[in-house]
């Protein structure tokens, strides 16, 4: 971590490492829960892991909600350098053939920020409105949320637009269509209680640390390199 400013070999090299331990721990699915790996490693994940699990991303449920809801509009795209570098929700938007206008634009000090804790306060709402107020972002209707951190900001995001843009997270969007894809596909689990187990190639302090951020709890991280 991070991936935004990784090369793509880089990003499918890890991508295809992190599958081999998911498979060794007998999983059924596969999410690239990360724009960047989901825009970089996608199409080669779902060909290695082949039919020995399900593999989906974080992009396609947001284009088919946009696709849904958002004919002729102009839609808002912010996210790492190497997932807006790559083009891929301009190519499967413009393959809905709805005449959606995407404006596009990196912001790649928001993802480090939230790590470090640097959210609901006077630095994060400088940077946030500093890259939401730029000229690219004019007049549309919906912004994409194209980063996995991001809904941890999503309410000073909306608080910028003044509840005048609709924030697409993904968050609750990929939720669902997972869901629908296990339950399509027999898999849908019947306990009520699940057992978490969450495996980190380095450990590091901050990281720790970054994990209670998103969970709102102590997260226990079992170490293991993938390179060894």
């Amino acid at each position: 971590m991070p991936y935004g400013d990784k090369s793509t070999a880089a990003i499918q090299a890890y991508s295809i490492k992190i599958c081999d331990v998911l498979l060794k721990n007998n999983c059924k699915c596969i999410l690239i829960a990360c724009n960047s790996a989901s825009s970089a490693a996608y199409n080669l994940v779902k060909e290695y892991v082949g039919s020995k699990a399900l593999v989906i991303n974080v992009i396609d449920p947001i284009v088919s909600y946009i696709s849904k809801n958002y004919d002729n509009q102009t839609i808002g795209l912010i996210g790492t350098k190497k997932m807006v570098s790559s083009n891929v929700y301009q190519k499967k938007i413009n393959k809905l053939d709805k005449n959606i206008t995407l404006k596009a634009m990196a912001t790649p000090l928001l993802a480090p920020m939230i790590e470090e804790g640097y959210f609901n306060n006077t630095i994060s709402k400088n940077i946030i409105g500093e890259y939401l107020g730029n000229s690219i972002l004019e007049d549309i209707k919906a912004l994409i949320l194209g980063c996995t951190h991001y809904p941890l900001i999503k309410k000073e995001i909306d608080d910028f637009f003044q509840g005048k843009v609709d924030i697409l997270d993904s968050s609750n969007l990929v939720a669902a269509h997972l869901q629908n894809l296990l339950q399509n596909n027999n898999l849908l689990s019947e306990a009520t209680k699940a057992n978490h187990k969450f495996f980190v190639s380095d450990y590091t302090y901050s990281f720790a640390e970054s994990t209670k951020l998103f969970f709102k709890e102590e997260v226990e991280l079992q170490h293991y390199p993938l390179w060894e």
